[in-house]
């Protein structure tokens, strides 16, 4: 046995051979492609997608498919089209046979000579001839029509009506300058441009957005994009798509369109410059539909780092808000959708149970009630003790700020890489730092109220010390996660200091009385630059410009835009502030009011004073009046160190009309003169303008005045 076993093993070991590792893999018959085939397709695939060749629609799936549709429905509706073509043409025709029966031409011309009563008898004559010319074609039709219907039977018969029928289509097409389709009174123009680009150049030049002479360059074909028809187009050399946004309602007119259905932005990025525009035209008022529910309704909870879901635009794109890192400013008149607004900002952040929030209605209603159940510190009513609880609540936040930012400095930086509050930290307990959000409701109470309080021994009305406060808060609550979100039906710059707006991020403002109470929402200028809410429609509630302090679905780089707010009634606000509340329950971050523990707020009184350097206030400078203060904020934005600037630039940026302009700013002690500037052949010419020197003088006098 011993015997077999060993020579079995050293059998065994001459056949076994280590062949070393094992390797998978797919048996692939075709080679791979050479170097110099792969250069060969990327360069073709590069032509193909760059030539003007080319067709766009053989360019882009989405454009291709978009064709094939517009191919689909142009069949189906093809033979409605050729019937009509075809009535027009027998029209058309019958009316080219009465001027030449009548001898329209002839008749015509010697009235103009006036020898019509020498010329009467040749008409006649002529007339009765070319009457019995039609009777010898009718009658030699009809009988040439029976023999051939006789001997070759009907189909000849029908041949020949085909025929006559494409003609009659042919002579009866949609053609402007045809014969027979003039009307004496023009109906309603249509959106031909979508199928014809020249009608497009017209209107650009109806606009005189360009010149007589000059073109616009097609980039991309007019298509579908939602319930309306967009195109990309640049302008000639040396124009700006800013003059087509500014003259927006102008376009519109000769596109026979309502400016709401006209969208014009400036293409930017990559693929735009300073002359593309895309327009983008709605088939109809975008915003006759109801509104829409807030989508809010449908989720459980909410993150507050995520934009709410705010409105829909022109295209039906839904339009979320940004709010933390930020601030919100609503403006409107009675009636407009203000409180609407301001509570669908209000909502995302109630169904995050980690937000802490400070509600003061001062519209002292009710439409803020039931944020009591979720509100760490909650008030309502427009006494003054109200405002003074207001001016106490801002105190605090000033303190709460200032002790954030002493709490960042002892964090590591990876807790805390920059000197902002990050999510985790808004949600780690220990820190106690949460997302704290104060509304403000009508706030322009607090901001009027005379009542006299004392900062460190310095007199100053409540309104003037709260006015301090939320400014400071603008400036520096932000990267600590404080948001502020004011709401008024005041906007004017008597009510909310210039100081306050100007570092309110975001701003939404509907509909107002004029471009002025606009301006002081939107920012100043914003009227010349194509956003003005007082154009706004009285039937179009809750439709508003919104400025956005971060990007939105409309792109990083949109100045504004026009939004139509979610609609939430009294039931669905009443269901958020009862789902946040009971997530905060389950979650355990429920307090203050919401608890029954609205305690005193904490104040440092020394410690905030000296944070936000009251205590000698500085006077608030006079409000200027109107054209002039327009023209300084425009001279501080755009004049740089010229000394004199032409009246005709300041009139094409204010978008003012140029002789009431001149009485005006004369009115107000600023004389215009004539002076000489740089020309665009690099010469000079001589205009009428401004010294810039005596403008700022004569604002300086009115001040001093005021």
């Amino acid at each position: 046995m011993n015997g077999e076993g060993s020579s079995l093993a050293r059998a065994e070991a001459v056949e076994v051979e280590h062949s070393g590792p094992v390797l998978y893999g797919e048996l692939v018959d075709d080679a791979p492609p050479s170097p110099v085939a792969l250069s060969r397709w990327v360069r073709f695939v590069r032509w193909w997608r760059s030539s003007p060749r080319v067709p766009a629609e053989l360019k882009s799936r989405a454009l291709a498919a978009q064709a094939a549709k517009d191919a689909a429905v142009a069949v189906l509706r093809s033979p409605w089209r050729y019937l009509r073509a075809v009535v027009r043409g027998v029209v058309a025709g019958l009316r080219w046979w009465r001027k030449w029966v009548t001898v329209r031409d002839y008749r015509e011309a010697v009235e103009e000579s006036q020898k019509l009563a020498d010329k009467f008898g040749d008409i006649r004559e002529l007339t009765l001839f070319r009457w019995k010319v039609t009777a010898a074609i009718v009658a030699t039709v009809a009988v040439v029509s029976v023999v051939v219907a006789w001997v070759y039977g009907e189909r000849p018969l029908w041949i020949a009506g085909g025929v006559a029928s494409v003609a009659l289509a042919v002579l009866g097409r949609r053609k402007d300058g045809s014969p027979g389709r003039k009307p004496s009174l023009a109906g309603p123009r249509a959106l031909t441009w979508t199928m014809d680009p020249q009608v497009l150049v017209d209107a650009f030049r109806d606009a005189k957005l360009i010149g007589k002479d000059e073109m616009l360059r097609l980039v991309e074909r007019a298509t579908r994009v939602g319930d309306g028809w967009a195109v990309t187009v640049d302008l000639p050399a040396t124009r700006k798509a800013a003059d087509v946004i500014k003259h927006r309602e102008a376009l519109a007119s000769a596109l026979a369109v309502d400016e709401i259905q006209l969208i014009a932005e400036r293409v930017r990025g990559n693929g735009g410059h300073a002359g593309r525009v895309a327009l983008w035209v709605a088939d109809e008022d975008p915003y006759s539909a109801p509104p829409l529910r807030t989508p809010l309704l449908g989720v459980s909870r909410w993150d507050a780092w995520r934009p709410v879901p705010f409105g829909r635009d022109a295209r039906d794109r839904r339009i979320d808000l940004p709010l933390v890192w930020t601030s919100l400013l609503v403006g409107a008149i009675p009636r407009q959708g203000k409180t609407f607004a301001t509570r669908l900002a209000a909502a995302g952040l109630i169904l995050d149970p980690h937000t802490r929030l400070y509600v003061a209605d001062f519209k002292a209603g009710k439409d803020w009630v039931a944020a009591e159940q979720v509100a760490h510190r909650f008030l309502s009513g427009d006494d003054p003790e109200h405002v003074l609880a207001l001016k106490d609540w801002l105190v605090e936040l000033v303190g709460e700020v200032q002790g954030r930012y002493r709490r960042m400095r002892e964090l590591d930086d990876e807790t805390c890489p920059e000197s902002k509050i990050t999510p985790a930290m808004s949600r780690d307990t220990t820190l106690d730092m949460p997302v704290t959000a104060l509304f403000i409701d009508e706030v322009q109470v607090p901001l009027e109220d005379r009542t006299p309080v004392d900062v460190q021994g310095k007199k100053l009305t409540a309104g003037e010390y709260i006015g301090e406060l939320l400014t400071w808060l603008a400036k520096k609550a932000p990267a600590a996660g404080i948001v502020l979100v004011l709401a008024t039906q005041r906007p004017d710059s008597k009510t909310i200091p210039s100081g306050l707006r100007a570092v309110l991020g975001s701003r939404f403002a509907l509909r107002v009385m004029d471009w002025r109470d606009s301006n002081i929402v939107l920012g100043e200028q914003m009227n010349t630059r194509g956003f003005d809410s007082s154009r706004l429609l009285p039937s179009h509630k809750g439709v508003g410009i919104l400025r956005p302090d971060g990007e939105t679905q409309a792109g990083a780089d949109t100045l504004a835009m026009t939004v139509r707010t979610y609609y939430m009634p009294g039931e669905d606000w009443q269901t958020v502030c009862r789902r946040g509340r009971a997530l905060r329950e389950a979650l355990g971050t429920l307090t203050g009011h919401a608890v029954g523990h609205d305690t005193t707020p904490w104040l440092d009184h020394a410690a905030v004073a000296k944070a936000i350097g009251s205590g000698a206030p500085a006077r608030e400078p006079a409000a200027l009046p109107e054209p002039l203060a327009s023209v300084l904020d425009y001279l501080d934005r755009n004049a740089d160190d010229r000394e004199f600037v032409p009246t005709a630039e300041l009139v094409d940026a204010l978008d003012v009309e140029p002789n009431s302009f001149g009485r005006q700013m004369g009115d107000l002690g600023c004389s215009s003169r004539r002076d000489r500037v740089p020309g665009p052949d690099g010469g000079t010419r001589q205009v009428r303008g401004y010294v810039v020197a005596d403008v700022r003088a004569a604002a300086e006098r009115l001040r001093d005045e005021l």
